[in-house]
């Protein structure tokens, strides 16, 4: 008795997955993950006018599917360790040779204890970022845009959750503009 309703339960769904093959239903399903991956990336003044700001979207039919920000900053060699070749004829070029030019995410350490010192920062910077691109991900480029251009910079700050930087406002538009730039 079991073979018998095992072998009409398989001959049941087969007719069916037959009959909507043929139906045409299944031939106008498109999916999101058939949706090519664009790629943006732009350099921006996302924090003040003492380093530079990297940000990356990846694109998907309008939608951030990710987003990676970094800040570049000359900082002191006893205290960072700079990008790479900063030891090498790369570095050679610095002004200073007691300064590199240095990742903020990879000197993380270092920066979130300066920021707690200089500005009562509680939150990590790299915890910071982190929630940033969290934020952007999943939103529209359109949505991205509406927040930034009605919500003040305050506003911006309390609506991503963890993150307590003053220029979060700042870095979302620069994962905005990668994600318009995204091809």
């Amino acid at each position: 008795m079991k073979k018998v309703t095992k072998l009409m339960l398989v001959a049941g769904l087969s007719l069916a997955l037959v009959g909507v093959g043929n139906s045409g239903a299944l031939n106008n399903v498109s999916s999101a993950a058939s949706a090519p991956l664009k790629v943006g990336r732009v350099e921006a003044a996302a924090h003040g006018t003492k380093c530079f700001t990297v940000a990356v979207a990846v694109v998907q039919n309008g939608v951030i599917v990710a987003a990676s920000l970094d800040d570049y900053q000359f900082l002191s060699t006893d205290v960072a360790k700079g990008v790479p070749n900063s030891d090498k004829d790369f570095g050679q070029n610095y002004k200073d040779p007691n300064v590199v030019l240095a990742s903020k995410k990879t000197n993380s350490k270092y920066y979130s204890e300066h920021m707690a010192e200089a500005a009562g920062s509680t939150v990590a910077y790299d915890k910071n970022l982190a929630a940033i691109e969290k934020f952007a991900t999943g939103r529209t480029i359109k949505s991205l845009e509406q927040t930034l251009t009605y919500k003040s910079a305050e506003q911006v700050v309390d609506a991503v959750s963890g993150a307590t930087l003053v220029d979060t406002h700042g870095y979302l538009k620069a994962i905005l503009d990668a994600a318009k730039a995204a091809k």
